[in-house]
């Protein structure tokens, strides 16, 4: 038994006696007991006061304490303040090793409360936002960096792409603004700035470049082309002078196949602004795309249409329609003759997919990351035998980022690949939706689609 305990029970053995002693005296049971245990309710009631005061000015706990079990009341208080000190310090000391590492970052960090407002903001803020910390504490973003998409991109909450800005105070610098939310119930933001004025330059200068070899290019191709098929046709070319001709034609169109593919890229990335969308009957669409593929094709693979023919969507169709058949085409270029090429298109419930699946011989796993890039083949040799460019799945990409949608490619060597365009859900229309739009813009019906639901 704990000192404390031993000296309670002592208390309480005295108070007994002292109850005895009293109804000797003549008293009754409960008056005899309330006049002894006075002194004890007495000391406890003081003991609860100067506790309650401590703790009400924050005091430390510290020895001597009182006796009984009032001093392991307050022992257990005094260890508890200890640990708190001990964890606030820990706190203290990593809040203070954060607020370093953010002060170190050379990008802009920019932290906002649940209303919008500057919380903090590190030194680089000053230098590329012009966010002066805490000088702009508890202003709202869009004041101090003033910006006419910021406070959108902000409020709307999508934050998979970045925004890039140039800032009102410093023009020549080039910003890539990401948010990120955090906090309770995400309800925070954290504004991302970094400087990208040197990539940003760095891809001018190699779109103008592409851009303007490609133009250059394409005059002398077709002239050669020109002259090439006139010596092809001509009845005055010896025998075997025809085969070299025959292959320097192929040669010729794959190069332009690849000029043609080159300027594509550079108007896709040159058209900065914001795209135009139009209702797009992407039944019709596909309905050519797959003639083009069955052509290209020339009966070696066997085709599965599934469409729905109701849902249309918004967008720009000359886009839409290189993105499709790059696609399609891709499949029936790297897959052998007897492939079976799916191609569907249906309304899912996170927006309208556009799918092509085959079952050639996959992709392997460490390919599939660099599909989108230019000039990137998996199989070279392959590739070029085909007549592959290399480009085809560079202009879905960015035709999909202009449509705000995503490429999602699944693949496994020897089980096929599968190629899926995901549309936002608010650029699907259905049938009814789609004639109310063009009521009440005055337009013209659309021409029935001939796709067949199925086939082969």
């Amino acid at each position: 038994m704990r000192n404390g305990a031993r000296y309670e029970l002592g208390l309480l053995f005295a108070a007994g006696l002292g109850a005895a002693l009293l109804i000797g005296l003549g008293l009754g049971w409960a008056e005899a007991l309330l006049i002894a245990l006075c002194p004890l309710l007495a000391r406890h009631a003081w003991n609860l006061f100067r506790l309650a005061r401590l703790i009400r000015r924050q005091h430390r706990l510290v020895p001597p304490f009182p006796s009984g079990i009032w001093g392991d009341i307050y022992r257990a208080i005094g260890q508890y303040q200890q640990r708190g000190r001990k964890g606030r310090k820990r706190q203290l000391r990593f809040f203070r090793r954060f607020r370093e590492a953010a002060n170190s970052v050379p990008d802009a960090l920019v932290v906002l409360d649940k209303n919008r407002r500057i919380e903090w903001a590190n030194p680089a803020a000053q230098v590329l936002m012009d966010v002066h910390w805490p000088r702009d504490d508890g202003r709202a973003l869009s004041e101090v960096f003033e910006h006419p998409e910021l406070s959108s991109y902000i409020v709307a909450g999508e934050y998979a792409r970045p925004l890039e800005v140039a800032p009102a105070h410093n023009r020549s610098v080039m910003l890539s603004i990401r948010v990120a939310p955090f906090g309770e119930r995400k309800k925070q933001r954290l504004v991302v700035g970094r400087d990208i004025t040197k990539v940003f330059h760095l891809n001018l200068i190699r779109r103008d470049f592409v851009a303007n070899a490609s133009h250059e290019l394409r005059t002398p191709l077709t002239v050669i082309t020109g002259f090439l098929e006139t010596l092809a046709d001509s009845a005055l070319t010896p025998a075997g002078h025809r085969r070299p001709l025959n292959r320097m034609q192929h040669q010729a169109e794959r190069m332009r196949s690849i000029i043609e593919d080159l300027l594509t890229l550079s108007r896709l990335e040159m058209d900065e602004q914001a795209l135009e969308v139009h209702p797009v009957d992407v039944a019709e669409e596909l309905e050519q795309i797959v003639a083009d593929a069955s052509a290209l094709s020339s009966g070696r693979h066997q085709f599965q249409i599934e469409i729905d023919h109701e849902l249309m969507l918004l967008g720009k169709a000359s886009e839409l329609r290189s993105a499709f058949s790059n696609i399609l085409f891709n499949a029936v270029k790297h897959t052998p003759p007897g492939s079976h090429i799916q191609l569907s298109w249906s309304q899912t419930a996170s927006g309208p997919v556009l799918t092509v699946t085959d079952d050639g011989p996959g992709i392997a796993p460490k390919h599939i990351p660099r599909l989108t890039e230019r000039f990137y083949r998996v199989d070279k040799a392959r590739s070029r035998e085909s007549g592959g460019t290399g480009l085809g799945l560079a202009i879905v990409k960015h035709v999909l980022s202009r449509h705000q949608a995503r490429l999602v490619v699944a693949s496994e060597p020897g089980q096929g690949t599968q190629f899926s365009c995901h549309f936002p859900p608010e650029q699907g229309l259905s049938a009814a939706q789609l004639e109310h739009h063009r009521q009440a813009n005055h337009l013209p019906p659309l021409k029935p689609s001939a796709v067949p639901a199925s086939g082969s």
